[in-house]
């Protein structure tokens, strides 16, 4: 866990498991939920570290063994102890850090490895989206023991799934076939296909302050803007790290603030339109193989 630039950071080491992903609680502000898997996911067995920050420091809370690696988790929106991880035998696992074991229900559907899963953040629906190296994304309701939707068209691998944080049953997805696109679930289908980069795309993200900017990171370096309003063309394109970039965030507090990690072992925050408390920075670390990354939804200075 590390603060913006000025700040100081907080680390937790997890001996024989690797970060795969992080995600705090939106109910609780000192709860982090860490994804890892042995061996960079490549082999072994994976765990869902789930961690408690307090005046003392960052400590373990709970965590809960998988048979494969974990690639992704995401914090329910309706219960503060329940969470979803999922996993490189194409399963999704639902946990409960109320109790001592699990998992809850183990969705097992996809036929490759899940490298992404999101919980619906709008109000009225309850649902998750999973995406898969099957090229497929999956709708689940958590309370069904199976998926509602399956969606195709990718013709790639998928890195990334996210809700939109403004519209209800939209999200969007990125691949391995250098494609950023947006969804609908209430028709099943694809509703726009961006040809983002000349390059597979690992991330994607929605701005919290606008519903039609979304932002994209890909092997070639670069972070682009898309407006689907006209996508033509990106609104913007950043440069600066040295290898592909694995994540890329949105600031929930400011507009035109991003945040993005890479395999350069650099995090970067960038201000698109000048924001004067953020310069362009990079917090640089010698941790190898930065996959994830997200900022605290209640602590504007918290990234993880």
């Amino acid at each position: 866990m590390s603060a913006a630039p000025g700040g100081g950071a907080q680390t937790l080491r997890t001996p024989g498991r690797h970060g795969y992903a992080v995600e705090f609680s939106p109910y609780l502000p000192g709860r982090l939920a860490c994804a890892t898997s042995q061996y960079y996911g490549i082999a072994g067995c994976g765990t869902l570290i789930v961690l408690e920050q307090n005046e003392a420091g960052v400590g373990h809370f709970r965590s809960f063994d998988w048979n494969d690696g974990l690639f992704d988790v995401t914090w329910s929106e309706n219960n503060e102890h329940v969470l979803i991880t999922c996993s490189g035998d194409g399963s999704l696992q639902l946990w409960d850090t109320a109790e001592a074991t699990g998992p809850l229900q183990v969705f097992k559907e996809h036929t490759q490895e899940v490298y992404s899963v999101d919980w619906s953040q709008t109000r009225g629906e309850q649902l998750v989206v999973s995406g898969s190296w099957d090229q497929t994304a999956k709708l689940w309701d958590p309370t069904v023991g199976k998926s509602l939707c399956t969606f195709r068209g990718h013709e790639g691998v998928i890195y990334s799934t996210i809700w939109s944080p403004h519209i209800p049953g939209c999200f969007a997805s990125t691949s391995g076939d250098q494609t950023l696109r947006v969804w609908d679930v209430k028709t099943s289908g694809v509703k726009i296909v961006i040809p983002a980069h000349q390059a597979e795309i690992l991330s994607c993200d929605w701005c919290k302050y606008n519903e039609n900017l979304l932002v994209t990171g890909a092997v070639d370096c670069s972070l682009r803007g898309w407006d689907l309003r006209n996508i033509r063309q990106p609104v913007f394109e950043l440069l600066g790290h040295a290898y592909a970039i694995r994540r890329v965030k949105f600031s929930p507090f400011h507009a035109s603030l991003l945040a993005s990690c890479s395999y350069d072992f650099t995090v970067r925050l960038t201000p698109l339109l000048g924001i004067p408390s953020y310069p362009i920075s990079a917090l640089e670390s010698l941790i190898p193989f930065k996959t994830q990354l997200k900022w605290h939804l209640l602590h504007e200075a918290y990234l993880s």
